[in-house]
Order: C-alpha cells, then structure tokens, then sequence
C-alpha cells in the first residue's frame, strides 16, 4: 500500500505541472456542453419531447455526468501507461526502486479515482448552477460515477499494457469510445433504437451507470434493480483490477 501511495504522490507531482489544462476539460467542458446541447438544442426537443415533465436538459446533463467519468477513465488509463511504457519508461525506472508492479497499477488507479471525483464533482456544480438537478441530488451520485471511470479504467490499463503500438489505442477511442458514448442513452433513451441495439447497449458499463444516474438525480425509474448496475459495474472494475497487474507484469518482466 506504501508502494501505490509513493506511485500516487509521482502522479500528482506531476500532475502540479499540467492540472492548468485539465480545467478546460474539467470546468470548461461542461458550460459549453450544457450550453449548446441542454440549453440550445433543448430548446427545441422539449417543444415535441417524449420525456413527460423531464426537461432535455435534466435528462442529458444526467447522461453525461456518466459519460464524463467514462471518458476520463479512459483517457488517463490508454496513453499515460503507454507512456509509462514506451516513451517516458517511468514504470522502467520505477521497478528499479521498491516499487512493485500491483504499486504502479493500483497507484496510478488511485490518481485515476481522484481524477474523476474531481471531474464529476466538477460537472455536478456547473449542472446545477443550470438548473438540471438539484446540488445535493447531484452528489450522491457521485460514487457511481466514480466507479464507473474505474469499471473503463482498469481494464483499459490491462489492454493498453498488453499493446505495443499506439494505434491500438486510437482504435479503443474511434470504434469503442465514441459508439458507447453516442448509443448508450446519453442523448435520447435507448427505446428510440433498434431492438438488438438495444440489446448490445446494455452490455456497455456506461448505460448502467446512466441508469444509476438518472435515478438517483432525477428519480427515474430504472430498467433493472440497482443492485444489478452495481453489480455490473463491480465486475468490469474487478476483472480489469486482476488482470492489469498480470498485463504489466507481462510486458515489463518478459
């Protein structure tokens, strides 16, 4: 455990150098994203929306708290490791000290966690400073946000230790990332797609924690018992937390 927080504190040493551009994606992001979608092209959908009393706004600031945590999940799990690997070697040069592989995985997951609390902390302020869900309502979704940036990340981790070359990874973000984001009820409910869609988006961890999401900031009924989203997002985390130690070991001791 000492290990991990030694690979936490090089972290956010680092990250005292760059933090400066994470506000843009951070606090930035969210006014732009709420402004254009809620609030513009909102606008427009509530004057014909199937959503009952649910402003479009509500409904989408919801869906993206999620996807956020997805996104953020992902982006520090795919190239910072490949970094640690291929460019900067600092996972080479770590190994070299007391610090152990689990240290480096779990460490760097622990900065990834920080990361998205901060992220979905962030974007649950500005979503109620726009008036889509209450403050405190907004908070209490904010371990399930968290646990689903972990559910992506840690076998995100596991994937990208496993790749020698980077396109790999432009590949996860271009036909993963991107159809998750868009079909997974983030901008319209899942109904609205064909059936076996339907079917295939509720195998992605994002629509469980969107489903957890709008329920606990919206009281919206969800599909499936909350034990279930839970449970499913606990799976992706703990699969990706035993196999990434195995996938950095692979690459950095073979």
């Amino acid at each position: 455990m000492t290990g991990a927080l030694r690979v936490l504190e090089g972290q956010l040493v680092a990250y005292r150098r760059t933090w400066r551009g994470s506000v843009i994606t951070t606090f930035i992001n969210p006014v732009l994203f709420l402004s254009a979608m809620g609030l513009g092209l909102g606008s427009l959908v509530d004057r014909g929306a199937r959503l009952g009393s649910l402003s479009y706004l509500a409904f989408y600031a919801s869906g993206l708290l999620a996807a956020q945590a997805m996104q953020t999940g992902v982006g520090d799990a795919a190239f910072p490791v490949m970094a640690g690997f291929k460019w900067s070697k600092t996972y080479h040069t770590a190994l070299a000290t007391p610090i152990a592989i689990r240290d480096l995985v779990f460490g760097h997951a622990t900065f990834i966690l920080l990361r998205v609390t901060l992220a979905a902390v962030a974007f649950a302020l500005v979503a109620a400073i726009f008036g889509a869900f209450a403050v405190t309502a907004a908070l209490t979704a904010v371990p399930v946000v968290v646990l689903c940036g972990l559910a992506y990340a840690l076998p995100v981790m596991a994937f990208t230790a496993s790749r020698e070359h980077e396109s790999a990874l432009i590949a996860v973000f271009r036909f993963g990332l991107v159809p998750m984001f868009l079909l997974s009820g983030t901008f319209f409910p899942l109904d609205q797609l064909p059936g076996w869609l339907q079917a295939m988006a509720t195998l992605v961890p994002l629509w469980h924690a969107i489903e957890l999401v709008r329920a606990l900031t919206l009281d919206a009924a969800s599909a499936l018992p909350w034990a279930a989203h839970v449970g499913y997002l606990t799976l992706w985390l703990v699969v990706g937390a035993l196999l990434a130690p195995r996938m950095f070991r692979r690459r950095l001791v073979a």
